[in-house]
């Protein structure tokens, strides 16, 4: 059974021994949407260079954003989130954050498994995995030593069939990633498929995996990315997976260098952002700073992210 720490139990929630006592700044948040429950959990940060926030724009304007956001010129940790989420019987998990790649040397990312083991969650009481896409900082949680034997043997693992298909003979022409990237995204998404494909449910484009949790693709990113709506009780929550960056609100325009299709992108990126302003239901997303849940505005021609206020 799911163990999710709420506004009432937060404090008392279990810590097995020797897990997260030595953390000093929290890593899972607790949001209930209307009567589904949704837990932030981040896999930790993944530093990475500036230019790849807008790889597109003028080096100038990128400089001077990353001075009004008080961040480093050159480099910075991108935070990386994954949601779990408990709806009737379903506990879902979207996205399993990045794993342990000694090759990449990234030591304060890949926690996934550690905080949901420290937030009482345990990998046998997940009845669902949803993969907004096939990245290696969505999937690489899985392929962790000692990861699969934990999971349920009919856990079903929901992911487009575009995305699939995608990873047979991938295309990285317009994609602007640093060294080693290609190769090492290539490499996971193989070895994840080979190890996990009984577990595979491909959906075409949207795909209902449990009472007001749905998965609706949009490409861009990836041919198969997807977004999650969690909705209750005229609440609703999306989960938007790497659709929205941080930039993404002032300079919607500005591609990311993991983005395999860049107009696409910010096509959807802009759609994605101009639903969320009418509706006013929360966000969630990948890369934004944990733990990520706000809100979305009109600005002009561009958008405002505005954080929720914290409740604890």
């Amino acid at each position: 059974m799911l163990k999710i720490a709420t506004k009432q139990n937060l404090d008392t929630s279990p810590h097995p021994a020797g897990l997260g006592r030595e953390e000093l700044v929290p890593s899972r948040y607790a949001v209930r949407v209307g009567e589904i429950d949704v837990l932030v959990v981040s896999d930790g940060v993944l530093p990475l260079p500036t230019q790849m926030l807008g790889h597109n724009a003028d080096p100038t304007d990128r400089a001077v954003w990353m001075a009004d956001m008080f961040l480093p010129p050159d480099a910075f940790d991108w935070s990386l989130n994954v949601v779990v989420v408990r709806s009737g019987a379903r506990t879902i998990l979207i996205d399993a954050g990045l794993g342990l790649d000694p090759d990449l040397n990234l030591p304060r990312a890949g926690q996934l498994i550690k905080r949901l083991q420290a937030a009482g969650i345990d990998l046998g009481s997940v009845t669902d995995l949803v993969l907004t896409h096939m990245h290696m900082d969505h999937i690489g949680g899985l392929l962790v030593g000692g990861v699969k034997e934990q999971l349920r043997q009919d856990l079903r693992i929901h992911v487009a069939a575009a995305e699939v298909a995608f990873w047979e003979s991938p295309d990285f022409t317009r994609a602007s990633m640093p060294q080693g990237f290609p190769d090492a995204l290539r490499s996971a998404a193989k070895r994840f498929v080979k190890e996990y494909r009984n577990y595979l449910r491909p959906f075409d484009e949207e795909y209902q995996v449990a009472p007001g949790v749905i998965v609706r693709r949009t490409g861009g990113h990836t041919p198969g990315h997807s977004v999650v709506r969690v909705a209750s009780g005229g609440e609703a929550l999306t989960f938007a997976g790497d659709a929205v960056f941080a930039v993404g609100f002032d300079h919607p325009d500005w591609h990311n260098g993991f983005e395999h299709d860049p107009e696409e992108a910010a096509r959807v990126r802009v759609r994605l952002l101009t639903e969320l302003a009418e509706t006013g239901e929360m966000l969630v997303a990948t890369h934004l700073p944990f733990p990520s849940v706000g809100r979305v505005a009109v600005d002009g021609d561009a958008f405002r992210w505005v954080p929720v206020f914290w409740d604890y």
